[in-house]
C-alpha cells in the first residue's frame, strides 16, 4: 500500500485547521504542517495531530507549497489549505485507491465552498482541483496567490466526493481577501512587464460576473450566489486597475 504525506502550509488559522487536520488523519500516514509564524495557537493545535510542525518566513503560495513538500518522506502527497478539509465520501474513496495510487500520477477532487451562510452548488462548483500526486511527477505552480498542482503525464484521475471548502465567514472577509490577493496577482502581473489597456479591467469584469451567475447557473445560489459572483467580478476590476494605477505612478500622469 503507498503511503500519502499530508501537506498544508497555515497562518494564524486557529479556527479552522483542526477541522482540516482531523479529516487528513484517516487517510495520512503522515502530516507535514509549515506555518509561516503564526500568532495565534495555530501552531499549539497543529501539534496534536504532527510532530512534523516547521516554521518558515512566507516566500509565497507557491513556493511555500513546494517548501512543504519537499519535507515529505512519502511519495505520494495530499495537499490541503487550512480552510479545507475532506468530507467522509472523500476519505472513503482515497482509503479505496490507497492500495493502487500508482495506476495514475494524479487525483483530481471537486471543491465544494461554504459561503458566508450557504453552500455554493453553482458559482464555484465543482472547483475542480488536483491535490493527490506523486511527489516525483508532480509540483506546485501557477501564478501567485492562484497556485496550482501541475502534473508532468496527463494520468490523472477524479475521486468521488467533495473537498469542503470553508472559505469567507462573512463578506468583510472576502473583500479583505480581494485587497489583498489582488495586490498579489497585480505586484506578479508588473514583475513580469504585461501591459494592460484602460478597458481590461472592465471587459475582463464583466466576463468572471457573467461566466459565474448566468453560464455557471450562479443565480441558484441565491442571494449568496449574487454576492459571490459579484465579489469576484470586482476581484478582477481591482486586479488590473491596480496595474494600470502603479504604471501611470510611475510615468507621473496627472490626466488620469
Amino acid at each position: 500500500m503507498a503511503k500519502i504525506s499530508a501537506c498544508i502550509i497555515s497562518f494564524n488559522e486557529e479556527l479552522k485547521i483542526a477541522e482540516c487536520l482531523h479529516s487528513l488523519s484517516r487517510v495520512a500516514d503522515e502530516i507535514i504542517v509549515l506555518d509561516s509564524n503564526s500568532t495565534d495557537r495555530t501552531r499549539e493545535i497543529a501539534s496534536r495531530y504532527t510532530d512534523h510542525l516547521y516554521t518558515h518566513d512566507f516566500l509565497g503560495h507557491v513556493e511555500q507549497k513546494n517548501l512543504a513538500v519537499s519535507k515529505a518522506s512519502h511519495g505520494w502527497i495530499l495537499a490541503l489549505d487550512c480552510d479545507e478539509r475532506l468530507s467522509p465520501e472523500l476519505q472513503q474513496a482515497i482509503l479505496h485507491v490507497k492500495d493502487h495510487l500508482d495506476d495514475f500520477d494524479a487525483y483530481r477532487l471537486s471543491r465544494r465552498t461554504f459561503y458566508v451562510y450557504r453552500w455554493l452548488n453553482h458559482v464555484w462548483y465543482p472547483d475542480k482541483k488536483i491535490r493527490l500526486f506523486k511527489k516525483t511527477q508532480a509540483r506546485w505552480g501557477g501564478v501567485n496567490p492562484h497556485d496550482k498542482v501541475i502534473v508532468d503525464s496527463e494520468r490523472v484521475h477524479d475521486l468521488r466526493g467533495d473537498l469542503l471548502h470553508f472559505s469567507f465567514d462573512t463578506i468583510s472577509d472576502h473583500l479583505q481577501t480581494v485587497d489583498r490577493f489582488t495586490e498579489i496577482g497585480a505586484q506578479e502581473m508588473i514583475k513580469k512587464g504585461k501591459k494592460v489597456g484602460l478597458l481590461t479591467p472592465f471587459l475582463h469584469a464583466n466576463w468572471a460576473f457573467l461566466r459565474l451567475y448566468v453560464i455557471k447557473l450562479g443565480f441558484l445560489d441565491g442571494f449568496a450566489g449574487f454576492v459571490a459572483s459579484l465579489i469576484s467580478c470586482l476581484h478582477v476590476f481591482v486586479k488590473y486597475s491596480k496595474v494600470i494605477a502603479y504604471y501611470k505612478q510611475k510615468a507621473g500622469d496627472p490626466t488620469g
